[in-house]
């Protein structure tokens, strides 16, 4: 059957080490899930999980970030990035290591002016998360490359000075639980990834801005914001 007109191209990140490009299916997200940064936006530690989507498209591999419309006050939020190769319902957390493919550093780009009327409002988040380029990444480090990162460094610079700081032991919800409460909601599935959240410090960014974030055993993200 042919389509009414050329389908866009699939959504893919590179693979360290190889030439071949892992397929983005959905893109999700989970909000507020270092406890400092729960704290800084207003949030409960004993909440459980909440998730939101970025759209595949969204996930740039450049290095550039385009300043979007429609806003005066744009976040960076720097995250470990988790790929997934395999899904399913109802995963267990025990469980959950062998469906990953492997990981990369990742900043989840907020409008954070169009968030903060949603929320408000009680609307969805897309407006404020889900735009063009909002999501940076590096190429993913397959995980029989590396330890599973249940620890370790995380942090984002800007022009230089160091704005986030954390440790992904500080995570509220760690890797595994995060694909077991996931997979409650959703048929996960190969190409999948998950944004895990972020420590404190998020702030605004400018035009002609250089963000450098990094992630200890996973690698160096950086950004020029143009």
């Amino acid at each position: 059957m042919a389509y009414a007109f050329p389908p866009a191209p699939q959504p893919t990140l590179p693979i360290k080490g190889s030439d071949q490009l892992f397929p983005v299916h959905r893109v999700y997200c989970v909000g507020r899930n270092y406890a400092e940064h729960t704290r800084e936006m207003g949030g409960d530690t004993k909440d459980p999980p909440f998730f939101f989507q970025k759209n595949a498209d969204n996930v740039v591999t450049d290095g550039r970030f385009p300043y979007p419309p429609a806003t005066q006050n744009v976040h960076f939020e720097i995250e470990l990035v988790v790929a997934l190769k395999s899904g399913g319902t109802n995963i267990k957390a025990a469980d959950a290591a062998k469906h990953i493919f492997g990981y990369a550093v990742g900043i989840d780009m907020t409008r954070r002016d169009l968030q903060d009327v949603a929320k408000k409002l009680a609307r969805p988040w897309e407006v404020a998360k889900a735009f063009e380029s909002s999501a940076p990444c590096t190429a993913l480090v397959p995980a029989q490359q590396v330890e599973s990162p249940a620890k370790g460094a995380i942090w984002l610079e800007v022009n230089g000075v160091r704005k986030q700081s954390g440790d992904l032991a500080q995570m509220i919800w760690d890797v595994p639980h995060q694909i077991a409460f996931l997979s409650s909601l959703f048929e996960l599935r190969a190409g999948d990834l998950i944004f895990t959240g972020t420590p404190a410090g998020v702030s605004a960014i400018k035009r002609g801005d250089k963000l450098k974030g990094h992630v200890d055993g996973i690698g160096d993200l950086d950004v020029t914001v143009v």
